[in-house]
């Protein structure tokens, strides 16, 4: 019984810390406005950028980022897989496109960008080899400035 009451608990805990990763602007930065949040765009490329798939497991997936990011950010994940098997739908290809475009004009992968919730620029960033918590104080950091 303990075990069963134990692995429920753990379930229930892992739900709380599911991260709600938009892929719709618009809707992300309504959010950000309703509860007074920054957004984090992610440009990524998760079927062939190495340093991309390392920054979501070692970052994103982890505990410590997605508690600070329920309560600090609204998430945009902007994809840019190569695979057939994980292709976007033609809509979502362009919509993020067109954050490329406005964000992104580097064309860097990964690139983490960091605004306030009129869709300002705080900051960009892109993979850096640290824990989550000092990738967390590094996001931190470019809000203040």
């Amino acid at each position: 019984m303990k075990k069963i009451l134990f692995g429920l608990l753990v379930l229930v805990s892992n739900f709380g810390l599911a991260q709600d990763w938009q892929t719709d602007f618009e809707a992300a930065k309504k959010i950000a406005t309703e509860q007074d949040k920054n957004i984090i765009i992610v440009f990524s490329g998760s079927d062939w950028c190495a340093p991309c798939i390392k920054l979501d497991k070692n970052i994103w997936q982890s505990d410590a980022f997605k508690k600070e990011a329920a309560e600090e950010w609204v998430l945009v994940k902007a994809n840019f897989p190569r695979k057939k098997a994980n292709e976007l739908s033609k809509e979502q290809t362009e919509h993020n496109r067109k954050l490329a475009e406005k964000y992104n004009i580097e064309g860097s992968f990964p690139l983490v960008v960091i605004l306030d919730k009129n869709g300002k620029v705080l900051g960009k960033m892109g993979f850096k080899n640290v824990s989550p918590e000092e990738y967390i104080k590094m996001i931190h950091a470019l809000e203040k400035k």
